[in-house]
């Protein structure tokens, strides 16, 4: 076989464009190549060049130097490293498992390195580190060591500490951290057994299987509420109190508008004004208002909160809302960004109350097609504060204040949304669980949050306004280079996530067209539509969502894919996003002639911004899960109705219905059969009687254990299991 390979190797080698592209996959050979990457590193870009490219591929497949992994995707064979020492590092991130062992996701590689147990090293979860790359052995994934933790990606650790003797442990409430933490009776600093606490890690010698830490800050007793939340918000590393300088600066700023400020600005105080929000809001950063033109087209202002009037550059102020990044919400909190005064109070706009904005001022006709645009300092008076549920309810024929003007603001929203889904904006939809808690924060109840016509209402005029922020600073004029600016941007989808995804729909019966972005997009919002409603729905949504890539901000615009946006930034949300607050400096700085900021200065802001916009996103679903396991917590051997959420070689997930709690059943405790994983087509099967668990199927369970510090929820069925009836295949 060897022989064969080194005999077709030679047959091409005549061709010298071969060994460039030879030598591509060779240079890395645990990196995987589709057709577009290797135009792309080869710098081919005409039609004949890509087609020889195609020709070339056929032929070092052929000849055994390359596999296909799968359709249109290249790799060097790794069998033609088996009996090479390859000295290969990369670097890459920690993805900690409970058990130990670890993947290193890494940019050099298509596939995540796995990291055995015992060779972690000193890595935690989320750490920057060098690994060094074994050989490939056939038939099994990239493989290799952690040989140096480049950057600790925590600085502070949240447990449970236990005190024994002359010593102590802070054990992690994350099973992402499969360690405990050595913390000396001296370096207690009053903390007691059984309290939760903060601490942070002061030295791990080579020799040493844990950490030493020291306690910095004793959060108080578990299960209490607020010690959790803020346990959760410390385990994400955001601040449990603002700085002083920062709430000094803030009790400065005056709450009285003055006249010379109003002459400053285009007075909308006698236009009708009003904003539209959760019912338990407070910071109102958004406002609608709406005109009768005399030529019959329509007047729609888009007001945001002036923040930027408010919070100046290089003040206590200013630092502290770049380093939180964004305000967080948890189930019963909202953690903001900036301090209550200016959140809720000076730059929330408060109805029946003169409030400073930066506006976008469209004008439109009846088919929501605008015909012009203002930009600039606004002062407004808003009339009505609504939320949500009023709004629907006006808008499925019932009564209310300014119902005419909000019925007029509905129809030109629908008329926007249907022109965005024409053009090939993605409707993704998701869930919120929301909670009703007693006056002790327990959940006594849940209920889903429904997207309704009101929501989006207010939706299509906020992403009216962020494009057209977008274009009217991002579009070029002539030859000259666009102005640094912040962008939202959204890219394409990985080529290769797609296919898997086709390939897991096709088995549940479901197709999506990948010719072309247009069938995508079709397809994609086709797909929503099939599955509303049924088991697999929710499952089918999180993977859907799962396989774009991640919304981030950038100096660079490349669009936003899922909106179909050539232009797209976000300049609605000043008092809860830094990001929004940058937008209106720089917007406000452009439109005053002034120059060009620095690119690579904005660009660390942006990834700063994206990576605390991803921080918050993690501590609410932590929230959102640990009040999950409170609801069930007093619930157990209760019976519950669920579907299958997911399946592995250890168990099968099931979510309930309504609350959507997700747990366990292990397939140790299913004991009427031997029970495997049939991988490729995402279901369980008894090996004896041929009973099947598959995902979406519904099921019932009884609910067996909560562990509350670990947010974990373990089920077992209950009598036959399914909640319909049993399956046989």
């Amino acid at each position: 076989m060897a022989k064969n390979k080194k005999q077709k190797i030679k047959q091409v080698k005549h061709d010298p464009f071969i060994k460039t592209v030879e030598a591509l996959f060779s240079s890395n050979p645990f990196k995987g190549y589709n057709f577009r990457q290797i135009s792309r590193e080869l710098g081919v870009s005409d039609k004949v060049g890509r087609e020889m490219i195609k020709t070339l591929l056929d032929k070092l497949v052929e000849a055994g130097i390359i596999i296909e992994l799968n359709r249109g995707k290249f790799k060097y064979n790794p069998e033609l490293l088996a009996d090479k020492i390859i000295h290969t590092t990369v670097t890459g991130v920690v993805d900690m498992k409970s058990t130990g062992k670890a993947y290193v996701t890494t940019p050099d590689l298509d596939e995540d390195v796995f990291i055995s147990a015992n060779n972690t090293g000193h890595a935690l979860h989320g750490d920057t580190v060098k690994v060094h790359l074994f050989p490939m052995r056939k038939g099994r994934k990239t493989e290799g060591e952690i040989v140096e933790v480049l950057h600790r990606a925590r600085k502070q650790y949240v447990g449970t500490v236990q005190v024994s003797g002359r010593f102590a442990f802070l054990v992690p409430d994350e099973v992402s951290i499969p360690v405990d933490i050595y913390i000396p009776n001296e370096a207690l600093n009053k903390a007691r057994h059984g309290q939760k606490a903060i601490a942070q890690i002061t030295d791990w010698p080579e020799r040493s299987k844990n950490p030493f830490g020291e306690i910095v800050q004793v959060l108080g007793q578990p299960g209490d509420n607020d010690v959790e939340m803020n346990s959760i918000l410390a385990t994400f590393e955001f601040p449990l109190q603002f700085r002083n300088d920062t709430l000094k600066e803030a009790e400065k700023i005056p709450v009285e508008i003055t006249e010379a400020e109003i002459k400053k600005r285009r007075d909308f105080r006698e236009v009708w004004t009003c904003t539209i929000d959760p019912a338990d809001a407070k910071d109102f950063d958004d406002a609608l208002s709406l005109g009768k033109l005399g030529n019959g087209e329509w007047e729609v202002g888009i007001h945001i909160a002036d923040v930027s009037h408010y919070v100046k550059p290089e003040t206590a102020i200013d630092q502290e809302g770049y380093d939180r990044g964004t305000s967080v919400y948890l189930v019963d909190r909202t953690i903001p960004m900036l301090p209550e005064k200016l959140s809720n109070n000076v730059c929330s706009l408060r109805p029946n109350e003169d409030k400073l904005c930066y506006s976008v001022v469209v004008t439109m006709d009846d088919e929501a097609k605008v015909t012009g645009e203002w930009f600039g300092s606004t002062i407004i008076n808003s009339n009505r504060r609504y939320n949500y549920d009023e709004v629907q309810a006006m808008i499925e024929g019932g009564e209310g204040d300014y119902r005419e003007e909000l019925l007029i603001l509905n129809r030109l929203a629908e008329k926007l949304r249907t022109d965005r889904f024409k053009k090939g904006s993605i409707g993704f939809h998701s869930q919120e669980v929301k909670f009703i808690l007693d006056e002790k924060g327990k959940p006594i109840d849940t209920y889903i949050k429904e997207q309704k016509e009101a929501n989006m209402l207010i939706e299509d005029f906020m992403l009216l306004a962020n494009r057209r922020v977008a274009e009217k600073i991002g579009r070029r004029t002539g030859k000259a280079k666009p102005r640094t600016f912040v962008y939202r941007v959204h890219d394409e989808p990985n080529p290769e996530k797609l296919q898997r995804f086709a390939e897991f729909l096709d088995k549940l019966g479901y197709k999506i067209n990948l010719s072309t972005r247009k069938g995508l997009v079709s397809s994609f919002n086709q797909l929503f539509e099939q599955i509303a409603g049924k088991g697999e729905g929710n499952m089918i949504e999180a993977i859907a969502i799962r396989t774009m890539s991640r919304a981030e901000y950038s100096t660079t615009n490349i669009g936003h894919y899922g909106l179909a946006f050539q232009y797209y930034t976000h300049f609605t949300s000043p008092i809860r996003r830094y990001p929004d607050l940058m937008v209106h400096r720089l917007l406000k700085m452009y439109l005053d002639g002034k120059p060009s900021v620095n690119e690579q200065e904005y660009e660390e802001y942006c990834v700063h911004s994206s990576e605390m916009e991803r921080k918050a996103v993690e501590a609410e679903r932590a929230s959102v899960k640990y009040k999950q396991a409170e609801f069930l917590q007093d619930k157990i051997g209760q019976p519950f109705n669920g579907l299958i959420s997911g399946v592995s070689k250890y168990g099968i997930y099931v979510e309930l219905e309504g609350s959507k709690c997700e747990g366990m059943i292990s397939l140790k405790l299913m004991n009427d059969d031997f029970y495997y994983l049939d991988e490729d087509n995402y279901r369980v099967i008894g090996q004896h009687h041929g009973r099947e668990f598959k995902l979406g199927d519904p099921v019932r369970i009884r609910v067996k254990r909560v562990d509350l510090q670990k947010k974990l929820i373990d089920f077992t069925l209950d009598s036959n299991g399914n909640a319909k009836s049993g399956k046989k295949w």
